[in-house]
């Protein structure tokens, strides 16, 4: 016997940040709101979909511009900085707007900027909790759990086994964590490399992850004041900026590039 299943087509854009990629649909007219979440790892599949590493749909907001919905390749929730910095983008390019923009998403409401460069700044919410480990690790959240780890040569590292074995170890089996391996070039440059949970892969770049990167980093050498960092991903640079007063961060401000890629449609 066989089923006759309803088929939908989604229209859809892809996005990167700094090879970040993302799979964005305009959804300001609710036309998508009931998409089965079982879907979304379909689509983000690289080989059986349009591959990506998170799904956003862009909501009608009567309170801020507009609300971005990011689920995780697997169907999770989050929030995701290079997400929101390609959304900006789509959203720019869907109202053809170029000044500054403030959305709502999974950790609260944000600002960002579009530059006339296409680098789109987003504000991220202030840190001041950090958990320092004896072993030169941090745990801190930026939107998203993160622990970073500080190593001399993380071009050595599997980060693919590594990052799965803490990402299910006991302490994070439930929740899951991100885990960022992190160099330090010099006194305003740090290298990352980021296995992202819900992904279960590494990824060639992740927002939050380099937010939490270049904070743990000011954390690590007591960075006072205001500070900017450059973060190298596999995948391109962004710039973290803050102010560390005490243990708070505050005014924090991630850069980087947002990039239209392809538009489609797919079969759901």
């Amino acid at each position: 016997m066989y089923f006759c299943q309803t088929m939908r087509q989604v229209s859809f854009y892809k996005y990167h940040g700094a090879g970040n990629d993302f799979i964005l649909v305009d959804n300001r007219n609710n036309e998508y709101s009931n998409i089965d979440i079982q879907n979304i790892p379909k689509m983000c599949d690289r080989h059986f979909g349009v591959g990506s590493d998170g799904f956003i749909l862009i909501n009608k907001s009567d309170e801020v511009d507009f609300d971005m919905q990011f689920h995780n390749p697997d169907g999770s929730m989050s929030f995701c900085g290079n997400g929101a910095r390609c959304a900006v983008a789509f959203f720019s390019y869907l109202t053809n707007r170029t000044d500054q923009f403030i959305f709502s998403a999974f950790d609260g409401i944000h600002k960002a900027e579009l530059s006339k460069n296409k680098l789109v700044s987003l504000e991220m919410n202030e840190v001041s909790e950090i958990i320092e480990y004896a072993s030169n690790s941090y745990e801190l959240y930026t939107g998203s759990p993160h622990l970073i780890l500080f190593d001399s040569d993380i071009e050595r590292i599997d980060v693919q086994q590594e990052g799965a074995r803490i990402r299910y170890s006991e302490n994070y089996s439930a929740q899951g964590i991100n885990v960022n391996f992190v160099q330090i070039i010099d006194s305003q440059n740090i290298l990352i490399r980021t296995y992202e949970r819900g992904v279960e892969d590494e990824t060639l770049a992740c927002g939050t992850g380099i937010t939490a990167a270049a904070l743990a980093y000011a954390k690590n050498v007591n960075m006072l004041g205001a500070n900017r960092i450059k973060v190298l991903a596999k995948g391109g640079e962004l710039y973290v900026d803050f102010k560390l007063e005490g243990d708070s961060f505050t005014q924090v401000v991630l850069e980087g590039p947002a990039s239209f890629v392809f538009k489609g449609q797919i079969d759901v």
